[in-house]
């Protein structure tokens, strides 16, 4: 299927493909459940999961390139990746 050369890219999707399942199993319980309050519920649930996900991803990504970028394109990245973290929590 697939040939992943890249140990750290296959860490990547595999947290991916894990978030997703959550993300499945949580939608699936909200229309099992089929209220509001208890879909609600599950919904403040998943509100933790997305940060969580994007942290570990952002991060292993950060590892794969830590010796394939100059310091300085290490610095703008990890710059982006505070901004977006900053833009989330001025909402």
């Amino acid at each position: 299927m697939f040939f992943i050369h890249d140990k750290i890219v296959l860490g990547m999707a595999g947290v991916r493909v894990v978030s997703a399942i959550i993300e499945f199993t949580a939608a699936m319980l909200m229309l099992k459940f089929g209220r509001v309050e208890t879909a609600f519920k599950i919904n403040s649930i998943l509100a933790l999961v997305g940060p969580t996900v994007l942290i570990i991803v952002t991060s292993l990504g950060l590892v794969g390139l830590a010796g394939k970028i100059s310091p300085a394109g290490m610095a703008v990245v990890v710059l982006g990746v505070a901004l977006i973290f900053i833009g989330i929590n001025k909402l």
